[in-house]
């Protein structure tokens, strides 16, 4: 059993991450400030006596003997991390310097979760980790790319300079239960619009691509990532090799729910939205020797039947 420290637990990705690492008899210690979390998605492990919810300022340090640390603290949808941009990048950069320290100090694994975010609006297609991004610094989604792109530079840093041991992943489009309904990606608007017969909105021509994976799939990457043992720490590409335009996405989602009426209708495309992404697969699949097995109709189905609750 080991003692793994979880921030941003409180979140979509993170509940789930926890709740396997339970499910695997780990102690658990999560922080969260509940910023873009709900304690609803905790309920059910709230009494687990190998559970400690911590509700911290994750700009503050903080101090525990751990083995692991998955470093997860940041909004990561647009309507989030733009409503306060200086809060998404302090969170960032000085909780990644809090954590790294952390590390550094109780010598523990520390994984970073990057995102495909730092390619930008991508020249190269599909999206190798060697590819250093077509990004705008000084944009309305900057706050969220550059403070990614500035974390993984302080955990090679952190890692040249103090031996720390750290894993880099960079996650693509990740969708599921525990999802926020209103948390503005284009999984869950799709969702709840076309359960509610609302008018599904589309930005731009709809033809821009993305390529979508399913929560369970991730965390198993993300702990088969932290649990190598050939000190492979290069950031990697976390991937599903499908790639879906967002009006395919959209027509999956709408003839997955019965007697739906909705019609799209199409809006401006943001500043700065990456028109096409799909991550090249193949340092994953030579590094960490897994398939992803969750296949988008069948992840859908799952979030489609999640969202409901909310209808």
């Amino acid at each position: 059993m080991k003692k793994i420290l979880v921030t941003g637990w409180a979140g979509f990705i993170w509940s789930h991450l926890c709740k396997k690492l339970l499910d695997q008899w780990h102690e658990v210690i999560c922080l969260d400030n509940l910023f873009t979390g709900t304690k609803n998605n905790i309920y059910d492990i709230i009494n687990n006596p190998r559970f400690t919810f911590v509700l911290h300022d994750i700009t503050q340090p903080f101090r525990a003997q751990v083995d692991e640390i998955y470093n997860l603290a940041c909004p990561a949808s647009p309507i989030h991390y733009q409503k306060n941009p200086v809060e998404t990048i302090r969170t960032s950069i000085v909780w990644a310097i809090n954590m790294l320290d952390l590390a550094n100090k109780v010598k523990a694994k520390i994984l970073q979760t990057s995102t495909s975010e730092v390619y930008g609006d991508p020249l190269e297609h599909p999206q190798r980790e060697s590819y250093r991004g077509n990004v705008n610094p000084i944009g309305t989604r900057s706050c969220y790319d550059e403070g990614k792109r500035a974390t993984e530079t302080l955990f090679m840093d952190y890692h040249r300079e103090y031996g720390v041991d750290i894993r880099i992943i960079r996650i693509f489009n990740t969708y599921g239960p525990n999802m926020h309904p209103e948390d503005g990606r284009v999984v869950s608007n799709f969702i709840m619009q076309a359960l509610t017969n609302q008018d599904i909105t589309m930005y731009g021509t709809g033809e821009q691509t993305r390529s979508f994976q399913y929560i369970d799939d991730l965390i198993e990457w993300m702990i088969k990532m932290m649990n190598n043992e050939q000190w492979f720490i290069w950031p990697v590409n976390i991937w599903t090799e499908f790639e879906f335009t967002m009006k395919e996405l959209a027509q999956t989602i709408t003839k997955l729910i019965p007697g739906n009426t909705s019609n799209i209708i199409y809006k401006p495309l943001p500043s700065d939205d990456p028109k096409q992404r799909r991550a090249n697969n193949q340092l994953a699949k030579e590094k960490l020797g897994r398939e992803p097995k969750i296949w988008l109709e069948e992840g859908l189905k799952n979030t489609i039947e999640y969202f409901k609750r909310f209808i």
